[in-house]
């Protein structure tokens, strides 16, 4: 009841599955593009292909719902003192059990720079994270995913003030990434989670596990695309050694 009770307070300053996007506390918000960010393209992704839909004011639903608001607000304010999910003093995003990343460095470096930053070999990296910009991250995958890349809840294993959870994200590689053509098909990546918030749900340490090959594998399959400047046209060539696909 506690928990239902938070989420209906801010329920009217969002969409339907994320929190602190508009209403009244939100006026004063220094967003990245100048605007709150629309989701109505991934929205509709998200409700085609999700495998579970949670009722109303379940657990499930207000976990689902919180880390996709804390990820909105890192991905599109500027601001610490904007980010009204988290617990910015407590605040650590750990990845696969490396060394948490505080609310300025998520900011700074962007959620795709901190959830892909590897420590292979180099010669094993073909995204990397150290040397991309929180912009320049967004924009390859935004073009890989035109409809967006969706996130769910799949199950959820313990309530707060520590939570525990499985998710799926997923989307379509529609678009060119990296020199590499789309292939068209459906990319789903799954790992657990662990979201340590305080009493009003603030995230204080958000853990995540999950295996980036299941995404760099399949984005790096599709055959490179070079320039023919014979006639113009852009080709594909149809051979390419991908370091994820042993």
């Amino acid at each position: 009841v506690v928990l239902a009770d938070v989420m209906e307070q801010i329920q009217e300053e969002g969409d339907k599955y994320r929190s602190f996007l508009n209403g009244e506390g939100e006026k004063n918000t220094v967003w990245r593009h100048g605007a709150p960010p629309m989701y109505d393209a991934v929205n509709k992704l998200f409700e085609q292909g999700r495998t579970r839909e949670w009722p109303k004011g379940s657990l499930e639903e207000i976990v689902q719902k919180a880390v996709k608001s804390w990820e909105m607000e890192v991905s599109h304010k500027i601001r610490v003192q904007d980010l009204k999910s988290i617990n910015p003093e407590k605040f650590k995003l750990i990845v696969n059990g490396r060394e948490g990343l505080s609310a300025e460095e998520v900011l700074r470096l962007g959620t795709y720079n901190a959830l892909l930053k590897s420590s292979l070999p180099e010669q094993f990296k073909y995204y990397k994270a150290e040397e991309e910009s929180f912009e320049s991250s967004h924009e390859a995958f935004r073009s890989a995913f035109p409809r967006g890349f969706a996130w769910e809840v799949i199950s959820v294993h313990s309530g707060p003030p520590l939570i525990s959870y499985k998710f799926r994200h997923w989307g379509y590689f529609e678009g060119p990434f990296r020199g590499h053509a789309p292939t068209g098909e459906l990319v789903e990546l799954y790992g657990m989670g662990i979201l340590k918030v305080d009493e009003s749900l603030k995230a204080e340490d958000v853990e995540i596990y999950y295996d980036p090959a299941e995404l760099l594998g399949v984005l790096v399959k599709g055959p490179p695309i070079s320039e023919d400047h014979n006639n113009g046209e852009i080709s594909a060539s149809a051979h390419h050694s991908c370091p994820f696909s042993n």
